[in-house]
Order: structure tokens, then C-alpha cells, then sequence
């Protein structure tokens, strides 16, 4: 396929990703539709469909997107996290991660639904970037110090797993703050950020051979 047309698919394609993500800020998975997100572009309904085939399909381009942003900033961190304290590369990960409210909303609470409703060549494409982001991770890790590879392969599989339950403890509705005061529950508020730091700081492990763990 000519250049040309490769741009053109990519600037439409990030037109109607663009309308999705505005629409799931603020209506949340139910509130996007393809006839919501026409609305909010210059194509009909049925001109969508010559590029996603669902709704689902939308949201995984969106989610894939967050990814690669936040892979994008691992990378370039690990061209300087052998200078970095563990305080330093945490606060730098987590400062990544604040700005990613979309990728931890998404898949905390709709990953499920637009995996089993999207195409596998769509899917791959997700499940390559995320591989992608594990990787680079373990390069982050890698160039700080922690030169164990097993080790530093435990640390990305407990993080990322840990990302799946960030979003559920920092965002409430009205309604779940009015039903956990009536049962009892304190609820102590937080932020992405506090929350990956705290977990980075503790789930890294010590340069070998330094003090620089207790520095941090």
C-alpha cells in the first residue's frame, strides 16, 4: 500500500481513537457507541466501520496507544537509571503512570469485554505492545543495577500485575463511597502516583553491593 494511503488510514484511525477516548472519560465503556463516536467525527457510522469492526476493537487502538506512550518513557528512562536512586526511578515510573488513568481504567474494568470482542490480529497487536513495555522494564531495571535476570523478571510480573488493581482503589463513584461509609469501611484517599511509588519502592531490588537502598 502506497505511503500516502498508510497516513491517511493512521490520521483517521487516530480521529475516531481520538472520540472514543473523549467519550470513555466521559461516559465510560457503556457510553461509547460507534454512533456516539460519528458524532464526535467526520465519518458516518457505517464509514467507521471500514476500519474497526467494533466498538471493542476502538477501545484496544486506544489502550495499545497508552501502552506505547508509556513504553515510549521506559525507554528513554533506561538511558539514565544508572544514575538513579531507587526514590528517583520510582518517582520517575510513577509519574509516568499518573498520566495514564485510560490505561489502568481500561484494563481494570474492561479489558475482558474488548478482548473477547475484537479480531486476533487486533489482539496481537495489543499483546505486542505490552510485551514490548514488560521488556522495557526489565531494561529499566537492568541498567539500574538489578542484574539478576530472574529477579528482575519477578519484579515486572508482580508490578504489572499490580497495575490491574490501582485504578479500583483510587477512583470511587459517590455511590461506592456512600456504601462503604454505611458498612463501616474507612476509606483512605490516595493517588496513582503515591500508590506506585510506595509499591516501587518496595518492590525493587537493592543494587548489589551498595547502600544505595538505604539511601533511597
Amino acid at each position: 500500500m502506497p505511503k500516502a494511503s498508510l497516513e491517511l488510514i493512521a490520521r483517521r484511525e487516530k480521529e475516531i481513537v481520538d472520540a472514543c477516548e473523549k467519550i470513555y472519560r466521559a461516559k465510560g465503556f457503556c457510553g461509547v457507541t460507534i454512533k456516539e463516536i460519528s458524532t464526535e467525527t467526520s465519518f458516518t457510522r457505517p464509514a467507521i466501520y471500514n476500519y474497526f469492526e467494533t466498538k471493542d476493537e476502538i477501545l484496544m487502538a486506544l489502550l495499545c496507544r497508552e501502552y506505547r506512550e508509556f513504553c515510549e518513557r521506559l525507554e528513554s528512562l533506561a538511558a539514565k537509571a544508572a544514575q538513579c536512586t531507587k526514590a528517583a526511578l520510582a518517582d520517575q515510573i510513577a509519574g509516568a503512570l499518573a498520566e495514564r488513568e485510560i490505561l489502568l481504567r481500561i484494563q481494570s474494568m474492561d479489558l475482558f469485554e474488548i478482548e473477547q470482542n475484537s479480531r486476533l490480529e487486533r489482539l496481537v497487536r495489543l499483546k505486542e505492545i505490552y510485551g514490548r513495555t514488560v521488556a522495557a522494564l526489565e531494561a529499566v531495571l537492568g541498567a539500574y543495577g538489578v542484574s539478576s535476570g530472574e529477579e528482575r523478571a519477578s519484579c515486572s510480573r508482580t508490578f504489572f500485575a499490580f497495575l490491574f488493581g490501582v485504578h479500583p482503589y483510587v477512583f470511587h463513584t459517590e455511590k461506592q463511597l456512600e456504601a462503604m461509609r454505611i458498612a463501616g469501611i474507612s476509606v483512605r484517599g490516595t493517588t496513582v502516583y503515591e500508590m506506585v511509588y510506595q509499591c516501587l519502592l518496595r518492590l525493587i531490588p537493592e543494587r548489589k553491593g551498595t547502600a544505595e537502598g538505604q539511601e533511597a
